[in-house]
């Protein structure tokens, strides 16, 4: 089989462009008068060791989690400009930074010029688009505004994708920092502090509390420092176990917003998520109750899942969406008040991006306050394990000291 890539004018008069795969030239000639094209030109396209890479390569997931954003923002771009749906994912299976996704573009390239819809086309692949993406691409093929469907679906991509920047910019440094606390006191508590006990028993005086309590502390690292690691890897290990289970993963969920300071964070993400997902879902055309459901699923916590869930069934008996939310502790009343405003107005969609852009300057503000509040913080900590210890080593000097200037 040989690639072809061919220019023709279809029954409209457009230039279009494109490649085929065919035994030989005739038959790609003959492909293309079978679609109604009138052929140009039609040149094969030898193979080079890049091209070989990608056509091997399996679809699959973007390793890069920003190419699906670039991807998407591209593609709204060139579709905005006049260029044709299948000439636009031609052009950027070229594009893609990795053999994987390169494949994935490849699949969907092929299905397309085949007849096959670009929501069905993408759908078979949900480890690299959502369930909440295939939706809106097909609201916007049945409404016949794929373009400005595919631009909201980029802002919501890249507006989605910046928050989860800002989270893991806040959730990183904590934890390398305490890591680095702990590794240090450690280091003290093992290879330090022993050196000293040979020391402190040659002095033949009565050690202060601190001081014992530190050489204690150390036996303890050293005799068990084995047994904790392995008991800290048991614990990781059941918790990720648990969550995979139902009630586990709602319990984790539960426990995650009601934890000091990060909990109230984590809920304002949640709120963020859920209302630009639904704002976005329903400009784009979907039905309410498809909204519902791909806000659940895309909610990324099971109790404003199971909310959502709760009204979306009011909602299918004719209720208000409103009074169900209102019942869950996850929704303030701001939220609930606005939606049952955008409700009663016919302007839903645009209250909730409102409320989607508030929560997301809350989300920014305070991961600014607790990244200038952990710093010092770590800091504190830090000094108070060295300080311990380096007091816990002098203050057997300091006794001999006062007993030396008594005698």
């Amino acid at each position: 089989m040989k690639n072809y890539r061919y220019s023709a004018k279809n029954t409209d008069g457009k230039t279009v462009s494109g490649t085929l795969t065919a035994p030989d030239k005739d038959e790609a000639v003959g492909e293309l008068r079978k679609r109604n094209l009138t052929i140009l030109e039609v040149k094969e396209v030898h193979s080079t060791f890049k091209a070989m890479s990608k056509k091997t390569a399996r679809p699959g997931p973007p390793r890069k989690k920003d190419e699906l954003v670039v991807f998407t923002r591209q593609l709204a771009t060139m579709i905005t400009s006049g260029i044709t749906l299948l000439e636009a994912i031609e052009i950027l299976v070229d594009q893609a930074e990795t053999p994987a996704f390169s494949a994935t573009l490849r699949a969907i390239c092929e299905d397309v010029r085949t007849g096959s819809d670009l929501s069905r086309a993408i759908g078979k692949h949900p480890k690299v688009v959502s369930e909440l993406f295939v939706n809106m691409v097909k609201a916007g093929e049945v409404s016949g505004q794929i373009d400005e469907i595919l631009v909201r679906l980029a802002d919501y991509l890249e507006a989605t994708a910046r928050l989860k920047r800002e989270i893991k910019a806040a959730m990183t440094y904590p934890v390398i920092s305490l890591v680095l606390v702990l590794g240090i006191t450690a280091f003290l508590m093992v290879g330090i502090v022993p050196q000293f006990r040979p020391i402190f028993e040659s002095l033949e005086i009565e050690l202060p509390g601190l001081t014992r309590f530190v050489l204690a502390m150390s036996d303890a690292v050293r005799e068990n420092g084995l047994l904790t690691l392995g008991g800290m890897v048991a614990f990781v290990a059941g918790v990720m176990a648990l969550k995979r289970t139902e009630k586990g993963a709602y319990f984790m969920d539960s426990f995650v917003l009601k934890t000091p300071v990060f909990g109230v964070l984590f809920r304002k993400v949640a709120l963020a998520r859920f209302s630009r997902t639904f704002s976005t879902l329903i400009k784009s055309g979907v039905p309410i109750l498809g909204c519902l459901e791909i806000v659940a699923d895309t909610a990324g916590n099971r109790v404003v899942a199971k909310a959502v869930h709760h009204a979306r069934d009011y909602v299918r008996e004719g209720q208000s969406l409103s009074d169900p939310l209102a019942q869950s502790p996850v929704f303030p009343p701001m939220v609930t008040r606005m939606i049952a405003i955008g409700e009663k107005s016919g302007a839903l969609e645009h209250l909730l991006e409102k409320i989607a852009e508030f929560y997301d300057e809350q989300v920014s503000a305070q991961v600014k306050s607790l990244t200038s509040l952990i710093e010092p913080l770590l800091i504190a900590v830090m000094g108070f394990f060295v300080g311990t210890i380096v007091l816990a080593v002098f203050l057997p000097i300091f006794k001999i000291q006062e007993k030396l200037a008594s005698g």
